[in-house]
């Protein structure tokens, strides 16, 4: 194996909640979005006092939190935006990083906040090697590569550019169909702009040709009884291909998800967070656990996976032709908030489950225990057989034993009580 530096695992997060799940379960970064200036407007993102309290929690566990102020930004913004840089930079404790994909948004950072640690975005279009060494020679320290570079294009940047400089790359989630995400289909179809956090995801639309001198006959442009998707990718996952990315010199392994659940960036985190870890102590150990991580990743939501661009460049493999929904094989129940001396777990129901049920507790160090439900509590100490509101706050006797912070889920077909 050649000698590197272990990469940055870097997690997204679109609350408090799923932060400190990001932490507990392996990241050694969360990246977050405050609630303006972030390509994710339609995430729950961090007022300024959950912000503080998210950078607090990452730090006293030694992970670090980067701001996300990535928009394309107007006129209009850049008045807001050099507040919200001072809101940034007196805020304590201070992230440790800003990412930026706009030259007006970076010089105005720099202005504002001089000593922040500025990250360019993927949106930016990062495609080579010069230009990571422009935002070197103006003050970035780091440049997320655009989507559609291969492994090659990535270790002839990193020989080219000095070795203090980062690279940092996506390694799982959701593609965008258009080039390092400057969409415009969803500002000309519904008038929200995708450069300024508002995507509506047109490319996971179904769509069809209209013959013009037949008006309202509708033909799919690939015959199939569910209509045609003529822009959905499939989902990068290269979790079988860890040695081949830490050899091209790729200082943090980005995951895509900041609107996904607290499950979602768990199994993910924690799974890359196992793999790198068995690669760095042998690649035999990786290579024989190849199983497992791919049987965890099947266990998120996800829409088929691909490697994208790394070995070439994409076909019609990559695309999803008959539909754009995710597959989904757990669901989701809560985090463990709290387990009282009498060791019932309080958790915030987040799907239905019952009394009986047989559901998983799912730990940061990998462990998966199977348990069940002996009993359910509602918050006024009445014993209920069921949870069927949302954020409906549960005491749960459990078979197993669980601990603050384990994650609970369930297999979405089984959960049942054995007759």
């Amino acid at each position: 194996m050649v000698e590197r530096k272990k990469p940055e695992l870097l997690a997204p997060a679109s609350s408090l909640e799923v932060l400190k799940t990001a932490v507990i379960f392996g990241a050694d970064a969360v990246y977050i979005g405050g609630e303006a200036f972030g390509l994710r407007a339609k995430a729950k993102n961090f007022t300024p006092e959950e912000m503080a309290a998210g950078i607090a929690f990452a730090h006293e566990r030694g992970v670090r939190v980067y701001v996300t102020a990535n928009i394309l930004a107007h006129n209009a913004d850049l008045t807001g935006a050099r507040k919200y840089f001072e809101q940034l930079r007196d805020m304590k404790p201070q992230a440790d990083a800003l990412i930026i994909s706009d030259p007006g948004m970076f010089r105005i950072a720099k202005e504002v906040w001089p000593e922040a640690e500025i990250h360019i975005s993927t949106q930016a279009n990062n495609t080579n090697y010069e230009t990571y060494l422009f935002w070197w020679q103006l003050g970035a320290k780091r440049v997320v590569s655009a989507r559609e570079l291969s492994l090659e294009e990535l270790r002839q940047i990193r020989e080219k550019i000095p070795a203090r400089m980062e690279i940092e790359s996506f390694v799982h989630g959701a593609m965008c169909i258009s080039y390092s995400g400057r969409c415009l289909l969803s500002n000309f179809l519904t008038g929200r702009d995708a450069n300024q956090g508002s995507c509506t995801h047109p490319c996971r639309w179904k769509y069809y040709v209209v013959e013009e001198t037949r008006p309202g006959e509708y033909l799919p442009v690939y015959e199939n009884d569910r209509g045609t998707f003529l822009f959905n990718s499939k989902d990068l996952c290269m979790i079988e291909h860890i040695p081949e990315l830490v050899e091209t010199g790729i200082d943090s392994f980005k995951i895509e998800g900041r609107m996904k659940t607290a499950l979602y960036v768990a199994a993910v985190a924690r799974t890359y967070r196992k793999a790198l870890d068995d690669y760095f102590q042998s690649e035999d150990l990786y290579r024989r656990n190849l199983d497992w991580y791919r049987a965890e990743i099947g266990k998120c939501t996800y829409r088929q996976f691909t490697t994208g661009f790394y070995f070439g460049k994409a076909d019609h493999n990559t695309q999803i032709y008959d539909n754009s929904t995710y597959i989904q094989e757990s669901v989701y129940l809560g985090i463990v908030e709290e387990v009282d001396e009498n060791g019932l777990v309080r958790i915030e129901q987040k799907n239905k489950f019952c009394v009986g049920d047989e559901i998983e507790i799912m730990k940061p160090d990998g462990r998966d225990v199977p348990v069940r439900v002996l009993a359910m509590y509602d918050g006024e100490g009445e014993a209920v057989e069921s949870a069927p509101h949302p954020k409906q706050q549960l005491w749960l006797a459990l078979s197993g034993e669980a601990e603050r912070f384990d994650l609970l889920r369930a297999a979405k077909e089984a959960g049942k009580a054995h007759p």
